[in-house]
């Protein structure tokens, strides 16, 4: 693989994408788990689909070549506001607001997928991810966004912080809890369809929220918490696109397998962890 690797362009691209995904997917999953909102990553990997399928669509229909990646962005961050929108709507039942999307999402899928005349090798490509689907432009967009997503956070860490943990606490200190909230919702968007050349549609979520469900069984701290989640993140991924590349597999399927390993593991140092002090007492 390190042959080919400095041989072939696409390999490159794709093992840098990876290592940007592992890192702001588990960077904003963070505050996703946190915040109890871990559905609002299914929902929008969802309505992505419907953004791909519509791209995939009009190309083969009208033969527009409009790449389906930047269509299946404009709808998951379509989507991300309109969660926004119907979470003000529904303030006493919030958590509506995602099923509804979500189902939109499969709805439109279904629709533009039909018309398209069903599967092909792209869209399969784009449920499960594929070691070769990263080109130049592909990689180049994603580093943008993984810039954007680092910096954001980092200049709104304390506003996002305190959002997480104490909403009503936010407001009353005068931060704009609905814009930031709403800045939020279009990063995580971002991200879902930045993730999907690497680790597809339909397993997206599950890289925001496992090495974050592993890190904080070990975490002492939000902050490490973080961290963790980003090394288990890489770990995830970069596992994953070596496995699914010697097992020539979609690697989508072989990350969330390691990210539940290290989640399994996790659990376990924690109970060996517990089960030790009482032992001491």
């Amino acid at each position: 693989m390190v042959a080919d690797f400095f041989q072939f362009d696409f390999l490159r691209y794709t093992f840098l994408t990876g290592l940007l995904i592992g890192i702001i997917a588990p960077l904003l999953g963070t505050f996703i788990v946190v915040r109890r909102l871990s559905l609002i990553a299914d929902a929008l990997s969802h309505v992505t689909l419907g953004g791909i399928a519509f791209g995939l669509m009009i190309e083969k229909l009208l033969l527009i070549t409009f790449p389906p990646l930047y269509s299946g962005m404009i709808f998951s961050v379509f989507g991300s506001v309109l969660i926004e929108k119907l979470r003000s709507i529904y303030k006493a039942y919030q958590e509506i607001a995602i099923p509804i999307i979500l189902s939109g999402g499969v709805g439109l899928s279904v629709i533009f997928i039909a018309i398209a005349d069903g599967f092909n090798t792209d869209l399969f490509n784009y449920l499960f991810g594929s070691v070769s689907a990263v080109s130049q432009n592909d990689f180049f967009m994603i580093l943008s966004i993984s810039i954007f997503v680092i910096l954001v956070v980092a200049l709104f860490y304390k506003e996002l912080f305190t959002l997480s943990f104490d909403e009503e606490h936010a407001t009353i200190s005068g931060i704009h809890s609905k814009r930031i909230h709403l800045l939020f919702i279009i990063l995580t968007a971002l991200v879902i369809a930045a993730s999907i050349r690497i680790v597809g549609v339909l397993l997206v979520s599950a890289l925001m929220t496992l090495p974050v469900a592993a890190a904080m069984r070990l975490a002492k701290g939000f902050k490490q918490m973080m961290g963790l989640s980003i090394l288990f993140g890489e770990i995830a991924v970069i596992a994953g696109l070596i496995t699914g590349y010697y097992l020539n597999i979609p690697p989508g399927g072989t990350i969330v397998m390691v990210a539940i390993i290290i989640l399994l593991i996790s659990i376990g140092i924690k109970q060996f962890n517990f089960r030790k002090k009482v032992r001491e007492a």
